[in-house]
């Protein structure tokens, strides 16, 4: 099935990967998202496991491995044309894990990798969605800290 313009949802995994203040961020090298930051993930292949897609993903677009990954959420991403047809549909699955070690090298279909505090601009651009889930998994790893006030909300 074609990811552009598919006849049903594609099924999309994601990790929220967090240390002590910061997340980690890719920067989408094809559309959909092409040129902006986002979580790291991907699609889901055929006889894969969501949680072995997003150790795939994560490996393959920034070159890091985690250890335990806990469910966090999902998030409906979809991306419609001008003249209003869907054009991607994703049902992303993310995932939380924490940082251990290593950095990320950027990989595969991104052009960028790096952990970003709240502050910054490309943390500040993330959906509400994304901001969400972020702030869940902080919770959920007992990693809270500063929140986007789009989170507060």
């Amino acid at each position: 099935m074609s990811r552009a313009y598919p006849d049903r949802p594609l099924v999309g995994v994601g990790v929220i990967l967090l240390r002590p203040g910061a997340v980690l961020l890719v920067r989408r090298a094809r559309p959909p998202g092409q040129g902006s930051w986002a979580l790291p993930g991907g699609a889901q292949e055929l006889g894969e496991t969501a949680e072995a897609a997003a150790r795939r993903e994560l490996r393959e677009e920034t070159a890091l491995e985690v250890g335990a990954l806990h469910f966090a959420g999902h998030v409906d991403a979809i991306h419609r044309d001008p003249d209003g047809r869907v054009a991607y549909h994703y049902t992303i699955l993310d995932f939380a894990a924490v940082w251990h070690a290593g950095e990320p090298v950027a990989g595969d279909d991104v052009d960028g990798a790096g952990f970003f505090a709240d502050d910054s601009p490309e943390f500040q651009a993330l959906s509400d969605a994304a901001l969400r889930l972020i702030a869940r998994a902080r919770q959920m790893l007992g990693l809270d800290g500063p929140i986007s006030a789009a989170v507060r909300r």
